[in-house]
């Protein structure tokens, strides 16, 4: 009897393939595991199991696998079944669902480059005969093909030794390069525990009169320590003591002083006086547990709806408490890589080592380590902490789900495929798992109030801040009046920085939100008004001042600033608009004094940049943040007590429905980050219009009327809830080609589906990496299938793939547009 196994290949196929395997391999397979298998004419892929059979292939002569690579299921039945509904839901294959879902040291290909790990020592009596050669020969040669280390050693399936090198650390992979760039951390210096009882201390000012340097820097140490409660950088005790990093360094090698770095040390400081385990809930949380907890005992998600600084996630901490009780695991989504520092410091004074994250920032290995652990339900990896992608962890025993921020777009991936959103994939696993799930918000996004309102949902709401600290106090002030009475400097209204100086007065933080990095979007020669433009796509170039140059904010292409206007030659070039860069420049000439600092894309790339930004504006390294939409999510400062908002008419002019509902929990959002103690928060909104329904709204604190408007508009104008959308992007470099293709596609779902189809029209952006772009609207009414309409679709496109000339032209489906 022959057998064969049906296995998902990491790429966008529409089927299964089918491989031979023997008898004894038909017995150990299981579901999940990993197999190397041939495909096409040379290449080797890493494809998961997915079933043995025994009905041969008609269309082809299956080939043979090459070898297992695992003894145990990496991937869970739950798993797969998951990993199915987003690809059926989200209209693309299964192949793609797993390539973005597995980490990729389990994807081992072909042509994936190794290469030697410089970084750490190699004991070379640890390696097999086959590893050392391997080994070996990465000490000549830079890097390795698949192919080559298989020729090297003479063997045809040589992706399980590679494997084993990868584990043990020796080699690393292509991807793997970008671990090299470590970003530096601040290192900090403190007095040696050892030496602050009085009498070694005395002892050790006698000692070190015959050496007065070292002498010096220990008294600046105290002159700087007496002088606030911050962690002293070693920079900073280097300039004030005079002396040379040399000095500092002898006295950490005596052990008299430690030197230690923020990020290790972070939770030191912050939490010595909190009581760790004790967390009382104040009435209103409570009131909100016990909600909670019925709409769970009608095993429906429940919505949390807390205004900003309610306590939340002291809510969130003692659901998981429960979780972890009944021995099950807990996973908490974040919408921003940015909140997880905060959050694992929080989180882990309350559950200590349980605690294990999950993002893209982390290297490699860091992923793997992370999905073994939760695979084997290991004790450090109860709780999941991640960001959108911790959703396709192997959970073994989920008992709940949290998903804060939930209304959140970063919760929604846009490339590549699986387009999936987070809340709405968080809410189908829980249910397999036959888990409880939490949403929480300040803002819930229209959808999920919806929800709740028509009783899909369960609600609890906790309306008042912790404490009983009163809401910020939210003022807009007109620009438009103040530019005609000239009382403007820079970008800046003269009530702003009044009240600006009057926080550093009392030497409070203040964030300032502009929601565009860079310097200035547009340089604009005042002459012939020329502006350079973007050759790849339809946008203008921004300057970014710091590398004094133009770059692409989508495609990444850049050139040097220049002197005079490319087209006339004339040297009268000027900025117009204005990003954070620009702002950061002006407070640096308003109020020279302030240290400001930045959090952007462009100040957020290596690993710990969030960390370092984050941890130095809580230790009050900096007066002024200046950041874009990073700064709104979920931060909790204690020391902010003003937040201003640059202009809020760019996010409420935006060409999308969603526009005034977005602005709206922006600006709640980054509202929420001040006064989250005891004073009164301050919130200064600069507008051009501040007689907008939504600025209004904003100001009252008036979610339910914002509900209500939108609702009614949405009624109106057929926009989700009411109806669900579907949006088909075609893409291709021939403009002409792409206008056909679109007619024809459109049309054909006209014919076939009826309902409202809008388009084909082209987006804002509409050329970008030299594709043209147009995009087509599929509206459908609840009241029809979706499963019916996306296989119509699937069947349009089948036909519109036979047509030779499109055969160029990408589709591209986004379900559930946002």
């Amino acid at each position: 009897m022959e057998y064969f196994l049906e296995v998902v290949l990491p790429i966008p196929l529409e089927k299964l393939f089918t491989y031979k395997i023997s008898e004894a391999e038909a017995d150990f397979i299981q579901g999940g595991m990993r197999v190397a298998v041939p495909f096409g004419k040379s290449k080797i892929y890493t494809a998961l199991a997915y079933r043995v059979h025994t009905n041969a292939p008609e269309a082809y002569e299956p080939k043979e696998i090459y070898q297992i690579l695992d003894e145990h299921p990496v991937v869970t039945q739950v798993q797969l079944k998951h990993w199915e509904w987003v690809a059926t839901y989200y209209m693309c294959t299964l192949g793609e669902v797993i390539r973005s879902a597995l980490p990729s040291a389990f994807m081992l290909e072909s042509e994936t480059l190794i290469l030697p790990n410089k970084n750490v020592e190699i004991d070379e009596m640890q390696l097999t005969d086959d590893e050392f050669l391997i080994y070996e020969a990465l000490q000549h040669q830079t890097a390795l093909k698949v192919s080559e280390v298989s020729n090297i050693l003479d063997k045809k399936n040589v992706l399980k030794i590679i494997n084993t090198l990868v584990y043990k650390g020796v080699v690393l992979q292509k991807e793997e390069l970008y671990e090299q760039y470590k970003p530096k951390l601040v290192s900090y210096v403190k007095l040696a525990e050892y030496y602050e009882d009085e009498e070694q201390l005395s002892e050790l000012l006698n000692d070190l009169t015959r050496a007065p340097k070292q002498s010096k820097v220990v008294l600046s140490l105290f002159q700087l320590k007496a002088g606030g409660r911050k962690p002293i950088p070693i920079s900073e005790l280097e300039k004030h003591s005079g002396s040379s990093r040399a000095v500092i360094k002898a006295l950490i090698e005596k052990n008299i002083l430690k030197e230690y770095h923020i990020r290790k040390d972070r939770v030191r400081f912050d939490d010595q006086s909190e009581g760790v385990h004790f967390i009382g809930l104040n009435e209103y949380q409570n009131k909100a547990l016990e909600d909670i907890h019925q709409g769970f005992e009608e095993g429906k998600p429940v919505l949390l709806h807390g205004v900003t600084s309610s306590g939340k996630t002291e809510v969130y901490v003692k659901l998981i408490q429960k979780c972890l009780d009944e021995g099950r695991q807990a996973l908490y989504l974040l919408p921003e890589i940015a909140l997880t520092s905060q959050l694992i410091n929080r989180l882990q004074r309350y559950f200590g080592h349980q605690v294990s994250v999950y993002h893209s920032k982390y290297s490699i290995h860091e992923r793997v380590e992370v999905w073994n652990n939760v695979l084997k339900n290991a004790e450090k990896a109860q709780i999941v902490i991640g960001a959108r992608s911790s959703l396709f962890l192997p959970f073994a025993k989920l008992g709940l789900v949290v998903v804060d921020e939930e209304h959140e777009s970063s919760f929604k991936q846009f490339d590549p495929a699986p387009r999936y959103h987070a809340r709405d994939a968080a809410v189908v696993l829980a249910a397999l798992h036959k888990a409880n799930i939490v949403l929480g918000s300040a803002t819930p996004s229209i959808e999920s109030m919806y929800n709740a309102k028509t009783n899909k949902y369960g609600y609890a709401s906790v309306a008042h801040r912790y404490g009983n600290v009163l809401m910020p106090d939210i003022s807009l002030v007109d620009i438009k009046e103040a530019m005609r009475k000239r009382r403007m400097k820079g970008h800046f209204s003269e009530i702003l920085l009044k009240a600006i100086t009057e926080a550093l007065e009392e030497g409070e933080q203040i964030i300032l939100f502009q929601n565009r990095r860079g310097f200035a979007p547009v340089v604009e020669c005042t002459t012939c008004g020329h502006v350079a433009q973007c050759p790849n796509c339809d946008v203008s170039l921004t300057y970014h001042q710091h590398r004094n140059q133009l770059r692409c904010h989508y495609c990444g292409y850049h050139m040097a600033l220049q002197q005079a206007c490319l087209a006339c030659g004339s040297p009268t070039l000027d900025n117009k608009g204005f990003g954070t860069e620009q702002i950061q420049q002006e407070l640096g000439q308003l109020l020279p004094d302030v240290k400001v600092g930045r959090m952007d894309l462009d100040t957020t790339r290596g690993k710990y940049a969030y960390e370092k930004i984050i941890s130095s504006f809580e230790n009050q390294e900096m007066d002024i943040l200046v950041g874009t939409q990073m700064v709104t999510k979920g931060l909790d400062f204690r020391n902010v007590s003003l937040v201003g908002i640059m202009n809020a008419d760019s996010m409420l002019n935006f060409p999308d429905y969603r526009a005034h509902e977005r602005s709206f929990q922006m600006l709640t959002q980054v509202a929420g980050r001040a006064g989250r103690t005891k004073k009164r928060g301050k919130v200064l909104i600069q507008t051009y219009n501040p007689y907008h329904q939504i600025l209004q709204q904003v100001t009252t604190h008036n979610y339910d009327k914002m509900f209500e408007e939108q609702f009614y508009e949405r009624e109106q104008f057929k926009y989700p809830p009411l109806v669900r959308l579907i949006k088909i992007t075609l893409k291709d470099k021939d403009f002409n080609k792409l206008n056909e293709a679109a007619d024809w596609m459109a049309g054909s779902l006209r014919n076939v589906l009826g309902t409202q189809i809008l388009g084909p029209e082209y987006p804002p952006v509409a050329r970008i990496r030299r594709d043209y772009l147009k995009n087509i609207m599929v509206k459908i009414p609840r009241n029809q299938p979706l499963a019916q309409t996306k296989n119509s679709i699937k069947r349009i496109e089948k036909s519109f793939n036979a047509i030779s000339k499109y055969k160029s032209v990408r589709l591209v489906y986004n379900v559930d547009h946002i």
